[in-house]
C-alpha cells in the first residue's frame, strides 16, 4: 500500500502527466506535490483546485445518492491544452483529500488516467 510520495510518483508515470498533487479540500493545502504546477505555483494550484472540489462535494446536485458511497468520485476539467482530473479519496477519517493530476492534452489519455487514479486512490495509505 503506497504512501503519498509513491502514489504521486506513480501518477507521474501516466502518459502526458505534467504534475500531480494530493490536496486537502477543506484547507486548500497541498499535502504532497510532484512535477510542474499549473500556473507555476503548487500552493496556488492546490487552493484553486480545492475550491472546485469543495463546490462539487458540498452541493447535492453533483453528489451520489446513498450513504455507502463517496459523494463525488472525480471532477474533470478540460481546456485547450490540458486536462485536470481531481479524484476524491475515501478515507477512514473525514475523506477531505483528493488527487489532482494535470495532463497534457496531446500526450495524455484521460480514460486511462481516470482508471489508474481510481486504483491509486483505493490503495493510498494516509495517516
Amino acid at each position: 500500500m503506497p504512501g503519498i510520495d509513491e502514489c504521486l510518483l506513480e501518477a507521474m508515470r501516466l502518459p502526458g502527466a505534467r504534475g500531480a498533487a494530493l490536496v486537502d479540500w477543506t484547507s486548500g493545502l497541498a499535502l504532497g506535490t510532484v512535477g510542474e504546477a499549473p500556473g507555476g505555483d503548487h500552493e496556488t494550484a492546490a487552493a484553486e483546485a480545492a475550491e472546485l472540489a469543495r463546490l462539487a462535494a458540498e452541493h447535492g446536485t453533483f453528489t451520489a445518492q446513498g450513504a455507502d458511497r463517496p459523494p463525488v468520485e472525480d471532477v474533470i476539467v478540460s481546456n485547450a491544452d490540458s486536462y485536470h482530473l481531481l479524484r476524491f479519496i475515501d478515507t477512514s477519517f473525514d475523506s477531505s483529500v483528493f488527487l489532482h493530476l494535470w495532463l497534457g492534452r496531446e500526450e495524455g489519455n484521460l480514460a486511462l488516467a481516470r482508471i489508474r487514479l481510481g486504483e491509486m486512490a483505493a490503495r493510498l495509505v494516509l495517516g
